[in-house]
């Protein structure tokens, strides 16, 4: 489960699992949920782009075909002041979308 880092003492995390941005995908391969940030164009400052893409792995980890609204309750937690949302809610569905296929 997904857990706002800013929220956690290091001590709370023994024993656990993090994930983080560079963690997700080997170097040379994108994660799928990158690719479709970097193809709908859901990328500009990168400010807010690492809590996206998590936010977006563990919510498709819950719930693989989400609604829309869904999407933007899952991402909820994060600010973007540049994009207005769409085309990071666009992302996430092109992504929930490719990973389905290749299952």
């Amino acid at each position: 489960e997904a857990k706002l880092p800013c929220l956690m003492l290091a001590a709370q995390l023994e024993g656990s699992r993090v994930l983080t941005i560079e963690g997700l995908s080997p170097v040379q391969d994108l994660h799928p949920i990158q690719t479709a940030f970097v193809e709908q164009g859901a990328i500009q400052c990168g400010f807010c782009t690492p809590g996206m893409v998590l936010s977006a792995v563990d919510l498709l980890r819950r719930n693989p075909e989400p609604s829309r609204d869904e999407i933007r309750v899952g991402l909820s937690g994060n600010l973007c002041r540049c994009t207005g949302y769409q085309k990071i809610v666009d992302a996430v569905e092109v992504a929930a979308r490719k990973m389905q296929e290749k299952k």
